[in-house]
């Protein structure tokens, strides 16, 4: 994102979280509150991206997670080792500050993410994410997400396909 006016990196406890309004008050209220408890319980990593000013325009959580290897679709499934689960890195939250959007911030946010989980050290399978709505569902499939089977607003990327696309 360094072409951007943004720059992503961890949320700190100098940042301004008390501006941010993504028009969600879950979402806000979340971000606002307890993220930091969160955090301090090592229960999520949160990421904010930051204008040259400092003021946080989006942010999004990670945490790991594992997936059930029942609930991938069967051509996918068939693939893997024959474990009750594969490991993965859910993304919590993804929000973007109504002064920000429409400027692809969004999108950078979830690459972002992607690339945070493929440099991990630590395995996984997937980035999955549970959308909070159809439109939401909508923005992940654009990005190459699958939906899963028995419940289309959970939604998968295996990593290794997120490895070789040239959005990332």
């Amino acid at each position: 994102m360094s072409s951007t006016p943004f720059r992503v990196a961890p949320l700190e406890a100098g940042h301004d979280r008390t501006l941010f309004n993504c028009g969600s008050e879950p979402l806000d209220s979340y971000f606002q509150k307890q993220v930091t408890q969160d955090i301090r319980r090592r229960v999520t990593a949160c990421f904010v991206a930051l204008t040259r000013e400092q003021r946080i325009a989006g942010y999004y959580t990670l945490a790991s997670a594992s997936l059930l290897l029942s609930d991938l679709p069967a051509g996918i499934g068939k693939k893997l080792p024959r474990y009750p689960s594969v490991p993965a890195v859910r993304m919590g939250r993804l929000a973007v500050d109504q002064n920000f959007k429409g400027q692809g911030l969004g999108g950078a946010l979830l690459a972002d993410a992607l690339d945070r989980a493929i440099r991990s050290e630590i395995a996984a399978f997937a980035l999955m994410v549970d959308a909070k709505d159809e439109p939401a569902a909508a923005f992940y499939r654009h990005h190459g997400f699958i939906a899963l089977p028995t419940s289309p607003l959970a939604l998968f990327l295996p990593l290794v396909t997120a490895r070789t696309s040239p959005s990332t």
